[in-house]
């Protein structure tokens, strides 16, 4: 794996880790793992060296329907990107590594927990505080 690929790994690892922490603070929302990478499914003798072993995750309600759905390419792809897909929505936005290696980004805008945070409350109803 690349460098740039084991940076873009990390950082995914870093947004589930946003995911869960919404979850936590939000009542009616759940934290779910979709699915793992098919390298953790069927590992023919490859080592564990992914930060995580999660590909896809949403932020779901308490009957576990998704909301909010995130991938990442899995290791073989050759372009890495997340996919940010809210669900009943033919809309979805795609992020890729930025250019410094850490953090994700949609072109040169710079994705962050508050953005992810702002985007699941929009999706889930949540009262905008003034």
């Amino acid at each position: 794996m690349t460098e740039r690929d084991t940076a873009f790994y990390r950082v995914w690892a870093e947004v589930l880790e946003w995911m869960r922490a919404y979850a936590a603070l939000r009542s009616g929302v759940l934290f779910e793992k979709e699915a793992d990478f098919p390298d953790y499914i069927y590992r023919m003798e490859r080592p564990y060296d992914l930060p995580t072993t999660v590909m896809s995750a949403s932020l779901s309600d308490l009957e576990g329907r998704p909301v909010l759905m995130l991938s990442a390419s899995p290791r073989h792809a050759v372009f890495k990107e997340v996919v940010l897909h809210p669900f009943e929505s033919h809309s979805y936005r795609k992020l890729e590594l930025a250019a410094e290696g850490k953090a994700l980004a949609e072109g040169k805008r710079v994705f962050t927990r508050e953005m992810l945070f702002r985007l699941a409350d929009d999706l889930f109803g949540v009262p905008v505080e003034v």
